[in-house]
């Protein structure tokens, strides 16, 4: 066990100087006053310096003689803590001082008595004063200790703790040298350290406990304010400040340390630390100072109990564009405190993500409280079901509360299940000024309504606009969907992929809508990553978005068809076939709106692939009603007719088919997205009929491929190729699917490059994947997979026959003796690959 104090002085310590010179001399003149707060080494040096002395022969003296006694002069005087000695005896050291006896005279700068002052006047100073450790000598502290040398992770914590008092330190070394801590640094000092400052603390005067209860509050306060806590003038206020800092448990920078802050609020009886940061708080509140620091500081200690409900609220309210979910405790904690519930609260639940308990609280409120709080209150409840896909009792709620954006999402809210009111104003006529939130809330309903009546340029231009009011500040605004969502999902309806990047990015740096919008704008920014083929990007984001966390419904559809929309460009049936019946919950929970058409024609993909299409037509339908009320604008019309033509060419139905390539040539003129997706449908349907024109199939894949469709660019130009006789058309056109796709070019011949060659590609050297090409090795990942060979050709844009081929030449070159043999080695290759470059791993199915 290693003892209470440094085993050597520390380098570069004034100690460390003064001994060194001592002992070099230890008969020389030597007349010093140290002064230094407690827990600074003049203890340690008095013992050091009465060690060398006896050793040199010499005696020594630690108590001031009488004033009859005769001291030798050869003799050392050495003595400690000479601000508690009374006059007489500081008079008689000031005699022998100046009868020019050998003496070291230790004290505190606190408390300042004349006398002392007298003394030290005679006396000189160290060349170096005493002064905490810096981190270098922190360290050094620690490395006397066998285990604690080499840890400089260890040093720094320990440094931040102590602030480098060396008391504090050696208390601190000992406990961690004694085994009171784990293999990693720990988060916060053992409790026996905290028990060994009780004796400092119990040395100071009780106003000075309390203030150092004050500051340990965690937050910097002036001077005055700690005069109306203490009932101290600033004078008065300054000398206990000296106090505590000659005690070592205030810096010189007037600072506590995280370890004294911790011991004060340990030892402290439960009733002082609750008085002392009730009047506190009381005292910011009246002077209009911040509180949400000092809540959050003494709030793990249990401070918000003694915190008054008017405190609480106050802080809350700091709290509430930030942190709305601490916002929610403490308004929680008002509430308990005897505070009624307010609709400010319901407000913070939402924004935080707690729509359960904001809707129960919001309903109370409808029922119980004043016509204000009740109409705030109905704004909340009207937003939480807005999330929830209830979207006419929304549209009610916002329409009875009147404030001035409720009017505006009431009408969007309306387009976007088909029922708009010709006659409703898309912003409340209150007389409100016109705030950031309003003219949003404004600007939101008029984008919307134009991307119904209007060119997509102007809806998308008006919600972009929307959404760069709220950016500067709109963490604390509680909406049913975002201006950068609506704009997003406008972009992505007609090809403005890059915009709706931007406007999402945006809307997540600056935290709109606070947690309750986090999942739609991440959730919106993977769907982006999917249609531009970055499906790897998209599920990895996806799976972010869904640890810990239970989406509302609206997010869950997006959830559930973004995991599929991911599986099914992935090849994956048996992903599809398991995430089928959530997708089909999603959408029962979620009814069909305007803004959820996107996923509705994802799944209809899916629902076509897995021969379940049946079961999603009354959604389908439903949606078609809906887009019919509403004129069957182009923006939101086109993309479902876009995947209700895929959805035709799986389920086989080619009369449907040519039914959506009608709807999209009929629209073909109203925005070049259109223009290309109606194009790119045409060709689709003549290549499967076995009309394969290269230039016109070339010219619709890269027009979309500049919409940001890149995967379904690559697709079409990859069914064509397979499906053409032309050998050189069909080169051109593998060559521009995997240009499109970002893969490498064929060899001309039609023969895939082998850019990898024999080699293994992630750089090993044994097992079968080093005698596999590169192309045979992406094969093989995708058989172990379970794709049919028509999937494969499909998923490389190869004929199902040149798969076969790479197959039996991959058994010919491996010597399988059986496609079981075969499977099993090629199992092995891909789990080499996949391990050896991080990657996940195919789940095993049945190969068809």
């Amino acid at each position: 066990m290693s003892s209470t104090r440094p085993s050597r002085p520390v380098p570069g310590t004034a100690p460390h100087a003064l001994l060194e010179t001592v002992t070099a001399d230890p008969d020389g003149p030597l007349a010093l006053a140290l002064s230094a707060p407690a827990g600074h080494g003049k203890t340690f040096l008095l013992q050091e310096l009465a060690r060398i002395h006896r050793q040199a022969g010499l005696p020594v003296l630690t108590s001031v003689p009488d004033a009859d006694t005769p001291v030798e002069p050869e003799a050392m005087l050495l003595i400690d803590d000479a601000h508690l000695l009374d006059a007489p005896r500081l008079h008689r050291l000031r005699d022998l001082a100046v009868a020019g006896h050998r003496l070291v005279v230790a004290h505190r700068p606190w408390p300042r008595r004349a006398e002392l002052l007298r003394l030290t006047g005679t006396l000189r100073r160290p060349a170096a004063p005493l002064l905490p450790f810096t981190p270098d000598q922190t360290a050094a502290c620690l490395g006397a200790e066998p285990g604690l040398d080499r840890r400089p992770d260890l040093a720094d914590f320990v440094h931040r703790q102590t602030g480098g008092v060396p008391r504090d330190v050696v208390r601190l070394r000992r406990a961690l040298a004694d085994g009171e801590r784990g293999p990693d640094v720990p988060s916060q000092p053992p409790r026996s350290v905290l028990l060994e400052l009780g004796p400092d603390l119990a040395g100071v005067s009780a106003d000075a406990r309390r203030l150092l209860l004050a500051l340990a509050a965690g937050v910097t306060l002036p001077v005055d304010l700690l005069g109306d806590l203490l009932d101290r003038g600033p004078e008065a206020v300054d000398e206990l400040i000296a106090e505590t800092v000659a005690a070592g448990l205030l810096g010189a920078d007037q600072q506590i340390t995280p370890l004294v802050r911790r011991a004060v609020v340990a030892l402290s009886p439960t009733a002082d630390r609750a008085a002392v940061w009730r009047r506190l708080a009381e005292s910011q509140l009246a002077r209009g100072g911040p509180l949400l620091p000092l809540v959050r500081a003494i709030a793990p200690a249990g401070g918000t109990a003694a915190c008054p409900a008017p405190v609480l609220i106050a802080a809350a309210e700091e709290a509430l564009a930030g942190e709305p979910t601490l916002a929610a405790e403490l308004y929680a904690s008002a509430t308990a405190a005897g505070h009624p519930a307010a609709a400010r609260q319901a407000l913070a639940v939402a924004l935080a993500g707690d729509l359960d308990a904001a809707l129960r609280l919001a309903d109370r409120l409808l029922a119980t409280a004043a016509p204000t709080e009740r109409a705030e209150a109905a704004l909340v409840a009207a937003t939480a079901l807005a999330h929830r896909g209830q979207a006419r009792r929304s549209v009610e709620l916002y329409r009875w509360s009147g404030s001035p954006p409720s009017a505006a999402f009431a009408a969007v809210g309306a387009l976007a299940i088909g029922h708009p009111d010709a006659d409703a104003p898309t912003s409340g006529d209150t007389g409100a000024p016109p705030t950031l939130h309003g003219s949003a809330a404004r600007l939101l309903a008029e984008g919307v309504r134009a991307s119904v009546d209007g060119p997509p340029t102007a809806a998308l231009s008006t919600l972009v606009q929307a959404a760069a009011l709220l950016e500067p500040d709109g963490r604390a605004v509680l909406l049913p969907d975002s201006p950068a969502a609506l704009a997003a999902l406008t972009g992505m309806h007609c090809g403005e992929l890059d915009i709706a990047e931007g406007v999402l990015h945006r809307a997540v740096a600056s935290g709109v809508g606070g947690p309750l919008m986090v999942p739609r704008h991440r959730l919106l920014q993977a769907w982006i990553a999917m249609l531009r083929g970055r499906t790897v990007a998209a599920g990895g984001a996806l799976a972010e978005i869904g640890a810990g966390r239970v989406l509302e419904s609206r997010d869950l559809l997006f959830a559930t068809a973004l995991e599929l929309g991911v599986a099914r460009r992935n090849s994956d049936l048996a992903g599809l076939q398991r995430g089928w019946g959530r997708a089909l919950e999603a959408v029962v929970r979620h009814p069909v709106d305007l803004f959820t058409l996107l996923p509705l024609g994802e799944l209809a993909v899916v629902a076509a692939r897995l021969g379940d299409l049946p079961r999603l037509e009354p959604y389908l339908r439903e949606a078609r009603e809906l887009l019919g009320r509403l004129g069957d604008p182009p923006l939101w019309s086109t993309p479902l007719h876009w995947s209700g033509l895929h959805a035709a060419i799986l389920a086989d139905q080619p009369a449907v088919a040519d039914e959506h390539v009608a709807a999209l040539l009929a629209t073909a003129d109203r925005s070049r997205y259109a223009a290309v997706v109606a194009a790119a449908g045409a060709s689709w349907v003549e290549v499967l009929r076995g009309s394969v024109d290269p230039v016109r199939v070339e010219a619709a894949a890269r027009g979309l491929h500049d919409v940001g469709l890149r995967w379904d660019a690559a697709r079409l130009a990859g069914q064509a190729a397979i499906r053409t006789a032309d050998r050189r058309a069909m080169t051109t056109l593998l060559d521009c699917a995997r240009m499109l796709q970002e893969r490498p070019p064929t060899q001309r011949g039609g023969q895939p490059s082998a850019t990898g060659g024999g080699t293994d590609a992630e750089g090993g050297t044994g097992g079968p994947r080093h005698r596999l090409s590169e192309r045979e090795q992406e094969v093989a990942e995708l058989v172990v997979a379970g794709l049919t060979y028509r999937e494969i050709g499909d998923r490389l844009f190869i004929s199902a026959k040149t798969v076969e081929h790479h197959v039996a030449r991959m058994r010919s070159r491996l010597n399988c003796a059986s496609r079981a043999e075969l499977l099993a080695l090629l199992r092995t290759a891909v789990a080499d690959r996949s391990s050896s470059a991080g990657a996940g791993f195919w789940p095993e199915r049945r190969t068809r």
